[in-house]
């Protein structure tokens, strides 16, 4: 896969999927933290296997489309189609934990490019998804579909090494080296999202979303819920 951009929007893309980003991504595990509690995740291999299903059976057929969807709407002005896709993205969170991770990055965002001068179509304390947003503010900064979507893979990708990184725990080289290892899925997930129709958008992850409701209630955890 060839992905050719510009120095400006290749900065911009930086910009916009580095964890140094104040959204929040870091505050949240995403199931993680009770997979590990429960056993399900106990090492670099399990972390690896944990992650690449989540990149391969949802990421690739609900965040990954909606983000194509809604670079394309923003694109042709179409701000109805826009809303009509953040509806589908929150609709699409399995849990009350999985639409919080959603929304509150999603507002993070839109707070901040409030600050940086950009104006989101959305009035604030509107519940916004964090992809739908993340969508929006790549076509705004006139960054590639496909540079876009890796860069959305990219932070989801580091942040979910990161919480493992602190809860397995990993070393630091075991973190670089589950990065490098799970590089070459995110090419793979990108271009299998790309066959999905808006029709398809969806997945259900049981274990997922069962590990995201108990770590609601899980009696010691470090991340938010």
């Amino acid at each position: 896969m060839d992905i050719t951009t510009t120095d400006h929007s290749l900065l911009r893309l930086l910009q916009l999927s580095s964890v140094s980003l104040p959204v929040g991504g870091f505050a949240f595990s995403q199931g993680l933290e009770y997979a590990i509690e429960a056993g399900w995740v106990s090492d670099a291999e399990s972390t690896a296997n944990w992650i690449e299903d989540q990149l391969c059976f949802s990421l690739a057929s609900t965040d990954l489309p909606l983000l194509r969807f809604c670079m394309a709407a923003e694109a042709e002005g179409d701000l109805t189609q826009i809303h009509a896709l953040n509806e589908i993205a929150l609709a699409c969170r399995e849990t009350k934990e999985l639409h919080l991770t959603d929304t509150a990055m999603g507002e993070a965002l839109a707070r901040l490019l409030r600050q940086l001068d950009e104006t989101p179509p959305w009035h604030v304390g509107q519940p916004v998804s964090f992809v739908v947003l993340f969508a929006w503010v790549a076509s705004r900064w006139q960054i590639s579909g496909q540079a876009a979507g890796l860069g959305l893979l990219w932070s989801w990708l580091e942040n979910q090494v990161a919480a493992a990184t602190k809860l397995v725990p990993l070393g630091q080289t075991q973190a670089q080296q589950l990065l490098i290892r799970l590089q070459p899925t995110l090419s793979e997930v990108l271009t299998r999202s790309a066959q999905v129709e808006l029709d398809q958008v969806g997945a259900s992850m049981p274990g997922l979303a069962l590990a995201s409701a108990r770590h609601e209630i899980q009696y010691t955890r470090l991340f938010r819920s």
